[in-house]
Parts: C-alpha cells; structure tokens; sequence
C-alpha cells in the first residue's frame, strides 16, 4: 500500500533498462506518468510522489519526493533534483547545474544541462531520476549518445531497492522490488520494528547476478499490533567470514 499522499491514479509500470542489453527493461513501480513529450501533468493541489536519486556511499539512491505537477512531470522532477536531498543522502551535482531542455521521444530522454555535468555519479542521479518514467529507457546528455542504465554500474549499489520508497507506509505483504548485481545472485532482507526486533527474515533470488545485473521481486508477510515505524533492510553475507556487506535500509511506516 502506498501512502495517502500518493493518488492511486498516479500508479504506473516503471521502466529501468536492465544491464544484460540495451532492449532489457526492468518493470518496477513508479508514481507518476509522463507522455512521450515529458508534458504530463496533474493538478498542482494534487503532489505526485517521485524518486529523487542522490548518493549513498558514493551510490545512487532515491529518495521520496512530493512535487507539484504544474508543469511537464519530468522537468520538474529534475529541477527538484537540483534543489538537493531533504536527508542525509549526498549529491554530486554542483549547485550551478541548470536545466536548458528536456523532451522525450521514441524512449530517449534527451536532457541540455549548463554547464554539462562531467562527473559519473552526477550523470547517474540524473539518468537513474529519469529512468523512472515508463517512456525513458535511455537519457543522451547534451547530444550525446544515449544510454541505458547498464552504463551506470559503477554508480549502482549491489542491492538497489526501487519500490518502496524511504518512508512510505506500508501493510502486511507489501512487495519490494528492485535490481541487484550479488554473488550467486541472493541476498537476504529482515523487516524490523521499531525497537529493532526482527519482524520477517528471508533470502532473495534475482534473476542474474556475479556480475550482470538482475532484477528482484519479494513480497514481506508481517504482523503489528498498532502503526509503528520500521526499517526494511537488505544485504549480503560475506562468503568469506559471515559479515555483512552491501547493506542499505529503507525506513517503513508499518500499518
């Protein structure tokens, strides 16, 4: 279940280009449509919820976002981009980065940035904050040539978890999903309450991993007594000594 700010109308397919190929995609959801044109929009008094992609650890992140819809979805998703992270997320972005142009036409979102961004990372929260609409599968910077997701795995962490968003309410077998790029392709998540007791445990199979990324769907059977906080966490176990790497935690509103 979504928050109550998010408009069931808002609900879509989310289309990330998968790493195996180009014509990969990766089906998640995403809160927001935009048209081919990137002029979709909704009444300004209704916000959509979006990902905002900043940096943890260097990798990309998203962060939940309520924007107002009064003009092209896609542009002003990344103009709140621009503004920077409400969290303790990081950015890349350097603050004089400018929107010029954006359309989108035949999958390829085509962005015009003054000055031209340089750094990979920055390139990535702005190609990971577009990849999110379901007609984007590719994003060229300033006439260059367009690319999929795959050419960000550098910026990409082992596990990324693209649905929930940080801070979304959440009920009884709510489904997470995300890609994921770990040995043998698993990995583990605990669900865990607000004092930190483990609610759910299990292991995740992606479809590919050691090395080429794949992509993940798992649905969290739970029980609470009353609405607490909570904290979804995924990460892998260390073939080597049984510690954990690549952790990442999503807080949760637990219904």
């Amino acid at each position: 279940m979504r928050s109550a700010a998010t408009l069931s109308a808002l609900c879509a397919a989310l289309a990330l280009a998968g790493c195996a190929g180009d014509d990969e995609t990766t089906t998640v959801t995403v809160r927001e449509t935009v048209t081919e044109t990137a002029t979709s929009s909704v009444p300004a008094e209704a916000p959509a919820i979006v990902a905002l992609y900043f940096l943890e650890d260097g990798k990309v992140w998203p962060e939940r976002r309520g924007i107002t819809t009064d003009q092209a979805i896609a542009t002003n998703t990344i103009n709140q981009l621009f503004e920077g992270t409400e969290s303790e997320l990081t950015t890349a972005i350097p603050p004089e980065t400018r929107l010029g142009g954006l359309t989108v036409d035949g999958g390829v979102a085509s962005i015009q940035l003054e000055p031209p961004l340089t750094d990979r990372k920055a390139m990535a929260q702005v190609a990971y904050t577009l990849l999110q609409f379901p007609t984007v599968r590719r994003v060229s910077f300033n006439g260059g040539r367009p690319l999929a997701a795959r050419a960000f795995e550098a910026q990409t962490p082992a596990i990324l978890v693209q649905s929930p968003l940080g801070g979304e309410e959440v009920e009884p077998g709510f489904e997470a999903t995300g890609t994921a790029n770990t040995f043998e392709a698993t990995f583990q998540y605990e669900l865990l309450d607000a004092e930190g007791k483990v609610l759910k445990k299990d292991f995740v199979t992606a479809t590919s991993g050691s090395g080429t990324r794949g992509t993940f769907s798992f649905t969290v059977p739970y029980e609470v007594d009353a609405p607490e906080q909570g904290r979804l966490v995924v990460f892998e176990i260390s073939a080597a000594d049984g510690s954990r790497t690549n952790e990442r935690a999503i807080p949760l509103a637990l219904r």
